[in-house]
């Protein structure tokens, strides 16, 4: 799990989920699939080094109103797919603690907003030849949420998929800093301890509970067959 990490311009949270350890032998493959935060930051120098590393496809899991926002344009060849993960119905429900977007309620959203998870995966799965860009803002709870199903789709070792994850909370002060917002983890900390809870207890939580084939079934046999062999990447 070492240089996974992507040194782009603009980009503090990035890193390619290839290379992790999968539970029949060998590794993700890598130039697939990378998670990020926003790339709003990221320069015309990280643009071409995203290039390079075969991004033609980016999957935006933000708002509208996030989008909004944005101070830069994305590249001309860069195919970018809006699809919001977000429900505002579904906020309503469990928004009270402040953790409506965290780990903690992962399991409820496939649950109980199903659609929007099937139309992000479904989306990576159509996406044209190259690699895939995957973010919201932060690239912690919504882009988390699709790195997990992809690693657990490539049946991926359960302990990466949490180190995977975890990687994303270190990151934190860096992109907080970067993004000119307090460092939100300490936040989240305390907002699970009163749950008695934590962000790697909760996320292993939903690990053990997962079931991808309620998704895969809302998909076409094509999507659905893109996602587990990551794109024809893996046999």
């Amino acid at each position: 799990m070492v240089g996974r990490a992507l040194d782009v311009p603009g980009l503090h949270n990035a890193r390619d989920l290839g290379g992790l350890p999968l539970v029949a032998g060998g590794t993700t493959p890598s130039g697939i699939f990378i998670r990020a935060e926003s790339p709003d930051l990221v320069t015309v120098e990280g643009w071409e080094h995203l290039r390079a590393r075969g991004v033609r496809t980016v999957i935006d899991l933000r708002r509208p109103d996030e989008r909004a926002r944005d101070r830069t344009r994305r590249p001309d060849w860069a195919t970018v797919v809006h699809v919001d993960l977000d429900d505002p119905g579904f906020a309503d429900r469990h928004g009270a603690e402040g953790l409506d977007g965290a780990a903690l309620h992962y399991l409820d959203r496939l649950r109980e907003s199903p659609a929007a998870v099937a139309a992000a995966l479904g989306a990576i799965g159509d996406a044209e030849p190259g690699a895939v860009l995957i973010h919201c803002v932060g690239g912690r709870d919504r882009t988390g949420l699709v790195a997990a199903l992809l690693l657990v789709l490539a049946v991926a070792e359960p302990e990466a998929i949490v180190a995977d994850y975890l990687e994303t909370v270190g990151n934190a002060p860096r992109l907080a800093a970067a993004q000119g917002v307090p460092n939100w983890e300490p936040g989240v900390d305390r907002l699970l301890a009163r749950l008695g809870t934590t962000t790697e207890a909760s996320f292993r939580a939903f690990l053990a509970g997962l079931d991808v084939e309620p998704l895969l079934g809302a998909m076409s046999p094509d999507q659905a067959t893109a996602l587990r062999t990551w794109r024809g990447a893996l046999g």
